[in-house]
């Protein structure tokens, strides 16, 4: 099976999170606003809203390269789990 496009793997997931956490924790500007000082946290709630600055490529076993919607998978990770 081919995961869809507009679904996100939990390693994806946590790959997007801690990604975003090191950039911050680097210097990076937060883009939320937010009293949280932590850098998983705020990258938590920058991925729960959904404006972080992630492509996602993944290569399918035909060698074929695909761009996922990141924006369509995050609300559908998000629908799923209820928060």
């Amino acid at each position: 099976m081919i995961w869809p496009k507009d679904r996100l793997t939990r390693f994806e997931v946590a790959r997007i999170i801690s990604a975003r956490a090191l950039q911050i924790s680097l210097g990076a500007p937060v883009l939320i606003k937010t009293e949280l000082t932590d850098p998983r946290e705020i990258a938590k709630e920058e991925f729960k809203e959904g404006v972080l600055p992630i492509t996602i490529r993944r290569t399918l076993p035909s060698g074929e390269t695909v761009a996922v919607d990141i924006k369509k998978a995050i609300e559908n990770w998000i629908k799923e789990r209820g928060i």
